[in-house]
């Protein structure tokens, strides 16, 4: 497994582009990725990629993380899309592999997670008696989201010790004009414990919750 950092350049007219539209972004992120023959095949599934964005308003920084299976080719990126290094390596990009493999069961974790929690509704069976599948809609709601995600952590073999939402509901949508579709980001920090590596590592490496290809999912974990 690989992780990037790109430190966008919030001047770009190419970066302001891909900030408006989550569509324009994700085609961005692929960018650096091989292109997959089988129609059949999602390439960022494909290749394990997941991203976030992290925007400081206050300092105008503009951070890109993406986790990958394979490594990416950042050399395809429009000039001036990233800011001068200043001594930093942009994008930065390490294995992190060996950090996984050593995760074991107890482990106490600080976390982030910028999620898209949904629900599903009108899946009850129609005449036929066949089950809609139905169509999602957003969690609103700080409890309900904390509740959405510890469902979630179960499911991914971890508990919530400690979560705090950063930002929730209207102050961060996600719009895709190119589909018509808006997603809401919540962005979720605290402490989990891990209770089952396998599970956890497969939440890791795969993701949480539904919007992956938009910039959510991806699960950040550090010391505690």
């Amino acid at each position: 497994m690989y992780l990037s950092l790109l430190r966008l350049n919030p001047a770009s007219a190419a970066v302001q582009r891909d900030l408006r539209d989550a569509q324009a972004m994700h085609r961005r992120v692929m960018s650096a990725f091989p292109d997959v023959l089988d129609p059949e095949v999602e390439a960022r599934a494909y290749f394990g990629v997941l991203y976030r964005l992290e925007l400081n308003r206050n300092s105008g920084q503009v951070l890109l993380y993406v986790q990958s299976r394979v490594e990416p080719d950042w050399t395809q990126l429009p000039e001036g899309y990233l800011r001068p290094a200043d001594g930093l390596a942009n994008p930065a990009l390490k294995r992190i592999d060996h950090v996984y493999d050593g995760i074991q069961a107890g482990r106490v974790l600080r976390f982030r997670l910028r999620a898209n929690p949904t629900r599903k509704i009108d899946t009850k069976s129609g005449p036929d008696g066949v089950r809609r599948n139905g169509r999602r809609v957003p969690v609103r709601g700080v409890e309900e989201q904390v509740a959405w995600l510890a469902r979630k952590a179960e499911d991914c073999g971890f508990e919530l010790l400690q979560v705090v939402i950063a930002a929730s509901g209207s102050t961060e949508l996600v719009k895709s004009y190119e589909t018509g579709k808006t997603f809401q980001g919540v962005l979720f920090e605290g402490h989990l414990r891990v209770n089952d590596p396998a599970r956890f590592r497969e939440a890791l490496e795969t993701g949480i919750g539904p919007g992956k290809a938009y910039g959510f999912g991806l699960l950040s974990v550090g010391p505690a």
